[in-house]
């Protein structure tokens, strides 16, 4: 690799830490189920008056979000979950990407939920919460090293007391072919 590509990607890496210092702060203080912001990676050209508010955007997002966190978990209506996932035209926000995921992988599509995770770790590849889970699917696969891989990086972002650290690291612990619940 050249010495100008190992600069510019250095800057781009440093930049997009300063830009995401304040958003990791926030994901670590709250759970997924708080909406994250919608993306800001959509076109960027000035609105018309007659357009809906951003702030009124942003709130749509947010009870479309948690709508759907309450379709996954207290209902478990996985299909329905990713329907009201996708509607919210934001999945390429780390959060949402990682629960279409994890509904994949609940309705058994390991094949498209890899997919989703991948995508959620592309976008934000601090989500902790994708670590996690990804790591979840890694078990459920048989893929044991991959799996230590992944709880490896949420140690290095949350350290070895978080919810998610100890939820994957009870799962490793696990004999292999164990039925997992989680």
């Amino acid at each position: 690799m050249s010495k100008f590509a190992i600069r510019l990607l250095t800057l781009i890496m440093f930049s997009m830490a300063l830009v995401a210092a304040p958003l990791v702060t926030k994901v670590y203080a709250a759970p997924d189920n708080d909406a994250p912001p919608p993306s800001s990676t959509k076109s960027k050209a000035k609105k018309k008056t007659s357009e809906v508010n951003p702030s009124i955007e942003d709130a749509a997002f947010a009870r479309g979000y948690r709508a759907a966190y309450a379709t996954i978990y207290d209902r478990n209506d996985y299909a329905s979950a990713i329907e009201q996932l996708k509607a919210l035209g934001h999945d390429d926000i780390a959060a949402v990407a990682n629960l279409i995921g994890y509904s994949y992988r609940k309705l058994g599509d390991y094949k498209v939920s890899q997919i989703w995770y991948e995508r959620a770790l592309k976008a934000d590849p601090n989500h902790v919460k994708t670590w996690q889970y990804y790591g979840l699917w890694q078990v459920e696969q048989g893929n044991r090293d991959q799996a230590q891989y992944h709880l490896n990086r949420i140690a290095a972002l949350t350290g070895t007391d978080s919810e998610e650290y100890r939820s994957l690291a009870a799962a490793l612990e696990k004999p292999p072919g164990t039925g997992l619940v989680y």
